[in-house]
């Protein structure tokens, strides 16, 4: 499929970190196109990827087609688009909740259906993607999506009913990281530091400790054991998360925006 054509409905963050993975894993930008309503958005996206805007129909006539919009615009895009869709094509959905066959029920049997959950650090060429193939995907089909996302991080094929589950863990994710080194900074500007210097540390203390966990063969247990002296300074820490309930927090948090995935359906 090197030579397929590649539509994208909507390049808002997500969908400009797809467009980034597609070039990245050698489709060709001349194979790219796209629609935006934004007219300053769209100008952006041309001008930084060298990849064409064109109309609605033309994007949905393409072989691929990512629909990067909201769960919200889903139903009103896929009935907008069905008419011009080609017999044997698939739609690439990213949106939370959106089932594959509450899509398949709109554009119809012919049109193979994906359900990924990506997430934003994608972007950088560090994603986490979880994704499902609706019946009338084809083997070229599924390993084509799967190689781009693949040059943008990680993917795993998990069943559709567990993709509320990816959505919580790594959909959701990133955002949890960032509210943690918020919390982080802050508490380091109260102890006396510049919000400079607390940034400073906490960006790099996180970096440091997610690459030992990449690198390190360890589970996160066992470094964070490795690292906690008996009644030392991270026990002190420690055990203040432990009495005020992180692991509580963290999985009544996931089970949250689980539940909200599901309520998106």
């Amino acid at each position: 499929m090197t030579t397929t054509r590649v539509g994208i409905i909507g390049v808002g963050n997500m969908g400009e970190a797809l467009l980034a993975g597609l070039l990245h894993s050698g489709t060709s930008a001349d194979n790219i196109i796209f629609a935006q309503r934004s007219p300053e958005r769209a100008s952006y996206i041309s001008s930084k990827y060298g990849v064409s805007q064109r109309t609605l129909q033309e994007v949905a006539q393409s072989e691929l087609i990512l629909l990067c919009v909201k769960p919200k615009d889903i139903a009103a895009m896929c009935t907008e688009i069905k008419d011009d869709l080609k017999a044997g094509s698939v739609l690439v959905s990213v949106a939370a909740g959106k089932t594959i066959s509450g899509i398949q029920s709109i554009v119809g049997p012919g049109i193979g259906v994906i359900r990924v959950m990506p997430n934003t650090p994608t972007f950088i060429g560090k994603g986490a993607a979880g994704i499902s193939f609706g019946a009338g995907v084809s083997p070229a089909q599924s390993e084509f999506v799967t190689n781009f996302l693949s040059s943008s991080g990680i993917v795993v094929e998990v069943p559709e009913e567990l993709q509320s589950a990816v959505t919580a863990m790594s959909g959701s994710g990133p955002a949890y990281f960032f509210a943690f080194v918020e919390a982080m900074v802050e508490s380091g500007k109260k102890l006396g530091l510049s919000e400079e210097v607390a940034s400073q540390l906490a960006i790099q203390t996180i970096a440091g400790a997610a690459g030992m966990l990449q690198e390190s063969g360890k589970s996160a247990r066992e470094l964070r054991e490795n690292v906690t002296s008996p009644n030392g300074t991270t026990f002190a820490a420690l055990t203040t998360f432990e009495e005020k309930g992180l692991a509580q927090m963290v999985e009544a948090a996931m089970a949250a925006s689980a539940k909200r995935s599901q309520e998106l359906a």
